[in-house]
């Protein structure tokens, strides 16, 4: 059997992270934490639909500080996420494709995540 002669792809390990990179990969996280963050949400509508003592009881443990925090992260993962998408369907639609922009929506992306976070969890507390 003869070997491959070819050089091999270089490791991740080779690359130095960029903001496109980091964001891709942190909108399939928050992905995967908004589907597991719904769990909570049904818990909370099943609640709701069970009668005011199941609900009262469950809007008390929501009240709980590791669960509100819990439910702040799942609230960035939610604008986040939204945003990022939309700056995909403006890739898709052949926009902002050049570096700088690319790294201007990032940036743009991150800081209204952090702004619509504090703006929601501002109002609710």
């Amino acid at each position: 059997m003869q070997t491959d002669t070819r050089p091999l792809s270089p490791h991740l390990q080779i690359y130095r992270p960029q903001w496109t990179s980091v964001l891709s990969i942190l909108h399939r996280l928050t992905g995967m934490l908004l589907s597991a963050g719904m769990m909570l949400i049904t818990v909370w509508l099943v609640a709701l639909a069970s009668g005011p003592e199941h609900y009262a009881s469950t809007q008390q443990a929501l009240a709980h500080p590791i669960l509100l925090a819990i439910l702040v992260v799942w609230t960035s993962a939610l604008f986040y996420h939204l945003l990022n998408g939309i700056r995909h369907l403006i890739w898709d639609a052949g926009m902002m494709m050049e570096l700088p922009a690319a790294r201007r929506s990032a940036w743009l992306v991150v800081a209204l995540t952090i702004g619509l976070t504090a703006l929601v969890w501002g109002r609710l507390l």
